[in-house]
């Protein structure tokens, strides 16, 4: 275990250290349990859109299990060189929601599924196998803006799932939900904040088992799902079929550049928690599995896997940086995929109980992103520039995406992405701007400094 540095938070279990298995289980449970929700929400969501039935749509759930699970073991440990050796948990991201839905909608998940398939590997396994060339222009400047904004656009989900998840129902925003989910927040809280040991590393995994238990006595938990679900059942290639339209191809290729964009600010996240930027081999890991995972998951019917930012709260939150800790999340989500009675379970957790839990870890990511920004990047006029830019025009889109609304269908979509606009204005102004971040111009204040050091030695 580590002690806290200047520049690292205090750390219970580092990046390779093994906790024991009665720790580990509950910690690998903890990750579980706060993503599952919003990432099998993408596969009903899409379900529904599309108009499956029961059998379908829980097939859908299972294979987002699956590879996520999959693909997070393979973060975890490596396969050659995909992969990034650091505690990333895999799932589906509302990033892929609405061109999943649209397409789907109107030609079919074999459209779907075919272009992801084909764009997974070749645009996110080209940034990976390659970043070795662009690492000079993601800097803790650009790295630290896209994990702020991360954390902030995630807060109104967070919110969403507190009040009950469907702005639209009756009982949305009642007194017994919002009670639900401070009742998770203060646990998690007031047990990280004030106690030691097992019971602050995992006081989100607390919170939500008291939350899940008072839900029990009120009465708001339905148990249908376990009844309905079956024991095992095996995932089988080409469920839906493959179509390789042009549109398909071109718009999952731009999610993707989106997906690679999170998942760079969501490994600066993990790695802010020991006070530093991911290496390249960690960054061109990462990537080159988002893609190589996502597409193997399309052809059984999976819809694209990302590194989950709620998770990388977690982590800065507990202080638990372990790999194997992530592993074992890895091993119960892969379980889960292979068994839809265990997920159906996970699934009965009603919302508002993992609102609160949602709530502090994005809070918690984006203050991992400040972080970043505080130990590595001077506070000088043209960071400040650069950061005010860069995090108006995100959030601007984020809660206004109306004004958006005059120019064309895909100008909308790319610049609509609140990951996009900060990602983007970051990475463009620190690179065309002069200064010491810039991988085109060095640091104008170089020269001066240099001048100033010959004069000191003529004055000897």
């Amino acid at each position: 275990m580590s002690g806290q540095g200047d520049s690292e938070i205090d750390l219970a279990y580092e990046l390779d250290e093994k906790p024991p298995v009665s720790e580990a289980i509950p910690l690998g449970i903890q990750h579980v349990l706060v993503m599952i929700v919003p990432s099998t929400a993408v596969a009903f969501l899409v379900a529904g859109e599309v108009g499956l039935g029961a059998a379908d749509t829980g097939y859908l759930v299972q294979m987002v299990l699956l590879f996520s699970g999959l693909a997070t073991i393979v973060q975890a440990y490596t396969i050659g060189p995909v992969g990034a050796k650091l505690p990333i948990v895999m799932g589906t991201s509302f990033t892929f929601l609405g061109a999943a839905s649209a397409i789907g909608s109107q030609q079919g998940l074999a459209a779907v599924f075919g272009a992801v398939l084909v764009t997974g590997i070749v645009v996110e396994g080209l940034i990976g196998w390659q970043f070795g060339r662009i690492e000079s222009f993601f800097p803790p400047l650009v790295t630290g803006l896209i994990v702020i904004i991360i954390g902030l656009y995630l807060i109104p989900t967070g919110m969403e799932y507190a009040g009950g998840g469907d702005p639209a129902a009756t009982s949305f925003g009642s007194v017994q939900n919002l009670g639900l989910a401070a009742l998770v927040l203060l646990i998690a809280v007031l047990f990280n904040l004030f106690l030691d040991g097992v019971a602050r590393i995992l006081s989100v995994f607390i919170g939500i088992v008291v939350g899940y238990a008072v839900a029990i006595a009120f009465g708001v938990v339905d148990f249908s799902p376990i009844a309905n679900a079956s024991l095992v059942e095996v995932p089988m290639p080409g469920e839906f079929g493959y179509a390789f339209d042009p549109v398909a191809i071109v718009t999952f290729a731009f999610l993707f550049l989106v997906s690679a964009m999170e998942t760079v600010g969501d490994m600066s996240g993990i790695t802010a928690a020991e006070g530093r930027n991911p290496d390249q081999e960690e960054f061109r890991g990462g990537i080159f599995a988002d893609g190589l995972m996502s597409s193997i998951g399309a052809v059984f019917g999976s819809f694209p896997v990302t590194s989950f930012s709620q998770n990388v709260g977690i982590v800065n939150f507990t202080g638990i940086m372990s790999r194997h800790v992530v592993g074992v999340s890895g091993i119960f989500l892969t379980i889960m995929g292979l068994s839809p009675i265990a997920g159906a379970v996970v699934t009965t957790i009603p919302e508002p109980v993992f609102g609160g839990a949602v709530l502090v870890m994005v809070g918690m990511v984006a203050a991992s992103g400040m972080r970043l920004l505080f130990l590595n990047v001077e506070m000088n006029r043209r960071n400040m520039v650069i950061i005010s830019t860069s995090l108006g025009l995100g959030l601007g889109v984020a809660v206004v995406p109306e004004a958006l609304q005059g120019l064309p269908r895909a100008a909308r979509t790319f610049f609509g992405e609140a990951v996009i606009m900060t990602g983007l204005s970051a990475l463009l102004l620190n690179t065309f701007v002069p200064g010491d971040s810039s991988p085109l111009f060095d640091d104008p204040a170089e020269p001066a400094d240099r001048a100033d050091e010959s004069a000191a030695v003529s004055d000897d």
